[in-house]
């Protein structure tokens, strides 16, 4: 179908086979849950079951999956022609700017016949503000809970996902490679991240759900500091993390610099960094619970006498990912007493990290995918301390 001259599914990100098995996955989640309807609202879901991404997102935007029939979806006016050319999905309801948009949906859901059946909405993603689901129960009635029909799907990865992956993690190592190599005294902050993101996007990258992680001194000693124009000075540790996009999936990346000779206790500390990150990896395959990777990774340090310093979880699942964050961590992580065992397809990044506050901060990750027999690594960047002198 030809909107004009905007073609149906012209910049989707994968053919329409590949969302046909998504939506009847779903629906069956949907129907073993006992559901009649699901409304979809958050970014990543939807891209998911449909195409549809926007920078946009901010606006309302719904999928409404019936477990039979046609799905219809509510979109703002301005967001139609991105919606064409970005899904295959012939069923779009328009509002305008100046309607209300949760109205607006409850009124097609009354339209389609589907008011009065058992309607459930994804109740844990980012953009479904308490006032939106109480509009809804106050015009439908009880709204029952669709959190994790999806998100159990996007977990695991299928082959043409798993490409997206591996493009987004060259685009990573093109930028880590940049800024590593912008690492040098009197450079600032903004230098390095101006080298990491101009790199990225050279290689591919689009927009990325959060910005990267770099800090220098004593700046890199607050966990998730980012670049604030300081200036590289002899003696200073070096942080930096980032991620990179191909088609809304994203793979990161975490390495550590400093300018001159270590001090004794950092240079321990990355060891202990890399030999954590280098144990939890032999532990992944397919059946082992999650909490195991972290488990090996907890006793490395615990041994090494740094578990105040290690206050989180090794790792969490990277794939489709939106602003405000590049990882998928609300659908998976790798932490004590996740006991959801691995399975083929499954995608982690993995960022251990120890610091002393307000002084340093030291860690080194990888973006794995979990294979049939173990797990692949996404990155090709050495782990080592870059020493810049």
């Amino acid at each position: 179908m030809n909107i004009g001259s905007v073609v149906q599914g012209s910049e989707s990100a994968f053919p329409k086979s590949e969302y046909e098995g998504r939506v009847a996955r779903a629906r069956e989640g949907l129907a073993a849950a006992g559901l009649d309807v699901m409304v979809v609202t958050g970014p990543e879901n939807i891209f998911y079951l449909t195409g549809q991404q926007t920078p946009g997102y901010y606006t309302f935007q719904a999928l409404v999956l019936p477990v039979d029939g046609d799905p219809v979806f509510v979109i703002r006016q301005l967001e139609y022609f991105n919606f064409i050319a970005n899904t295959f999905i012939s069923d779009a309801a328009i509002y305008q700017d100046g309607e209300d948009p949760v109205g607006f949906l409850t009124k097609v859901i009354r339209e389609r016949g589907l008011a009065g059946k058992r309607v459930a909405i994804d109740k844990r993603g980012w953009f479904l503000p308490i006032t939106v689901y109480e509009a809804l129960q106050d015009a439908l009635g009880a709204i029952g809970d669709a959190a994790g029909i999806v998100e159990k799907l996007r977990a695991v990865k299928s082959p043409l996902e798993l490409e997206k992956l591996d493009r987004s993690a060259s685009y990573v190592d093109a930028g880590m490679k940049a800024g590593l190599a912008a690492i040098s005294v009197g450079a600032t902050e903004n230098d390095l991240v101006a080298a990491m993101l101009g790199s990225a996007i050279a290689a591919g990258s689009e927009y990325l759900g959060m910005e990267p992680l770099v800090s220098s001194g004593p700046r890199c000693g607050v966990p998730h500091g980012t670049w604030k124009r300081r200036r590289i000075e002899a003696g200073d540790p070096v942080f930096l993390e980032m991620a990179a996009c191909h088609d809304r999936y994203h793979a990161a990346l975490m390495r550590s610099a400093w300018i001159g000779t270590p001090p004794a206790e950092a240079a321990d500390m990355m060891k202990v960094c890399q030999e954590a990150l280098a144990v939890s990896l032999e532990t992944i395959r397919p059946g082992v619970a999650c909490e195991v990777p972290h488990n090996a990774c907890q006793a490395v340090i615990d041994k090494a006498g740094y578990t105040d310093a290690f206050r989180k979880r090794l790792g969490y699942s990277v794939g489709i990912s939106f602003a405000p964050d590049w990882g998928e961590g609300a659908i998976l992580s790798l932490n004590k007493g996740v006991t959801t065992p691995l399975e083929p397809g499954m995608a982690f990044h993995l960022p251990p990290a120890l610091r002393i506050y307000g002084q340093f901060t030291v860690g080194v990750s990888e973006t794995i995918v979990v294979t049939d027999t173990g797990y692949r690594a996404l990155g090709t960047i050495d782990r080592a301390l870059l020493q810049v002198a």
